[in-house]
């Protein structure tokens, strides 16, 4: 038995439980009694309606599980951001659903409900897949309105993509299932079909309070924009159902009629086993995040066995680039390495930062897989780019800025996993949230940050002791040591995944394990979009 592989293993799955408690206590969005509540009016909830949808034993990811995770705690919380997002299939035709969450708030929209309901849109938009709305929601949370409702990446956004994803010949299908009010309203109508559940769905601009509040006028919420009115006098729908269970069955009729082409960007090869069993990659992520460890072993978990080419193997060893297979499916992979490596050129390199030559090779393999038209997967344990005067009279600056530009100018699909670090400069090479992926992953050991605690209470409680003796303050040793240790904790609690996946920087934290199926499920969606030509702007090799 390898005792180092057993703790290492042991040491995650701790990680991956906590993961899952936290997962399951969202999951049950706003409680048991918000729960039963929704049964009683003969509805199903956001969650059940999705999985009544889905087709069976087939994959799905959540997107967004941790959004607003301990966020808006004054306002009671919003678990997952008050809407389920899930990429699945329906009718065997691989998809986007999006299912306001009606026991957080009545389903009401957060900021960080906005954030996500456009990151949905932006994945079917990038990669054409057909997009799903389980429309029961209340509005705009009116105590936050300020932050949801103006501005370009607010509420309207979301309206604007629908004409937008129209023009583009994505199939948009929505399903009102409870309320539907006011600018809500125009989401399911601008999309190409609209079915609405009778005696629990309904759609106005303003509902019976604010009618009689206007104009002195009073009606029903079932005479102003219920099933029948919609159905059979407006005509604002196309489709009125007895209940929620019919609705969807109904959905899946029509997802069923869809005409779709497959006309994969890239060739699809006969799949193949990792060489190593993809549930031992546990056993290789070390138990203490400052043990170097070549990242390299970890692909033999996640690509086909002996379709591993590596670019430039003994040169620029901080980064690893190679050709290789996910499930069949062509891929280019940018990984940090965190090995302690010594070369002929230099007595040391420190794994897991970015040297100049290590940027250079990436450039370069960024820049082959974009002419060969192949995906690219990056994978995240980075420090940084190296610093000091050695580095800077290289030209590090330069060569991290190739790197950069090759990256956000990159055309071909983009997928980033965040295994480790990813701080600083290290986080934008890698292709960071910032540029653009198609999806973005991380694990229970992912760290994001401008620097890493340690690093950055030092420099933060430099300037500040600094600042308090020109004012003539003293600290004492030990006064020192409290203000890092406090300030460590605070930047430390800042740069979990859940952090991070509270706020959208990652799609979701995944289980290690599932990396190959999550990325296999990943390069599939995205075969069906065009690549874009690609012009690597002024890059200087």
């Amino acid at each position: 038995m390898d005792i180092t592989f057993e703790k290492n293993k042991d040491e995650i799955s701790l990680q991956l439980s906590k993961l899952t408690r936290i997962k399951d206590r969202i999951s049950k969005g706003g409680g048991q009694k918000k729960i039963d509540k929704q049964h009683a009016k003969g509805k199903l909830t956001a969650r059940e309606r999705i999985n009544f949808l889905l087709d069976d034993d087939t994959p799905q990811l959540e997107i967004g599980h941790l959004a607003g995770y301990e966020m808006y705690e004054e306002h009671g919380g919003c678990p997952a951001g008050g809407v389920v997002v899930v990429i699945g299939y329906v009718s065997d035709v691989q998809c986007i659903v999006v299912a306001n969450d009606a026991t957080v708030k009545a389903g009401a929209w957060f900021p960080i409900t906005g954030k996500k309901n456009l990151r949905a849109q932006e994945i079917s938009i990038e990669n054409r897949l057909p997009i799903i709305y389980l429309v029961d929601s209340a509005g705009v949370y009116l105590p936050m309105q300020d932050e949801i409702f103006p501005d370009k990446e607010h509420f309207g956004r979301i309206f604007r993509n629908n004409a937008v994803m129209s023009s583009m010949g994505i199939s948009q299908i929505a399903a009102v299932m409870g309320s539907c009010v006011a600018g809500g309203a125009y989401l399911p109508i601008m999309s190409d079909e609209a079915l609405i559940v009778k005696g629990t769905g309904s759609i106005y601009l303003a509902g019976p309070y604010l009618v009689k509040a206007a104009i002195g006028e009073d009606v029903d919420n079932e005479t102003l924009g219920g099933a029948k009115t919609h159905s059979e006098i407006s005509g604002v729908t196309d489709y009125q159902l007895e209940n929620d269970e019919a609705c969807l069955d109904k959905i899946r009729d029509i997802m069923d009629k869809l005409s779709i082409t497959d006309p994969d960007q890239y060739i699809r090869k006969k799949s193949k086993k990792p060489a190593i069993n993809p549930q031992d990659i546990l056993g290789y992520i070390p138990e203490k995040r400052t043990v170097p460890y070549n990242t390299a072993q970890l692909l033999e978990c996640i690509v086909d066995e002996g379709s591993l080419t590596f670019y430039k193997e003994d040169y620029g060893r901080t980064i690893h680039c190679a050709y290789a297979r996910i499930d069949g499916w062509p891929v280019g992979i940018v990984m940090n390495n965190r090995e302690v490596i010594k070369t002929s050129s230099r007595e040391m390199q420190i794994g897991g930062v970015i040297y100049s030559d290590s940027a250079d090779k990436a450039t370069r393999f960024i820049l082959n897989c974009n002419q060969k038209k192949v995906p690219l997967v990056f994978f995240h344990d980075v420090t940084g780019f190296m610093v000091g005067t050695r580095s800077e009279h290289g030209g590090i600056i330069k060569d991290g800025a190739k790197m950069v530009n090759a990256v956000a100018n990159s055309t071909v699909p983009k997928f980033s996993v965040v295994m480790g670090n990813s701080y600083g400069a290290g986080n934008y090479a890698m292709c960071g949230k910032a540029y653009d992926p198609r999806l973005i992953v991380a694990w229970p050991t992912a760290k994001i940050a401008v620097m890493g605690g340690a690093q950055a209470a030092k420099v933060l409680a430099q300037i500040q002791i600094s600042s308090a003796k020109k004012k003539g303050e003293e600290y004492s040793e030990a006064d020192e040591i409290k203000l890092v240790d406090s300030i460590k904790d605070r930047y430390d609690s800042q740069t979990t995944p859940y952090y991070a996946a509270a706020r959208l920087w990652v799609d979701a934290i995944i289980d290690p394990r599932e990396t190959r199926q999550v990325l296999s499920e990943a390069l599939k969606m995205s075969a069906k979009a065009p690549i874009p030509k690609f012009n690597p702007g002024v890059i200087q090799t």
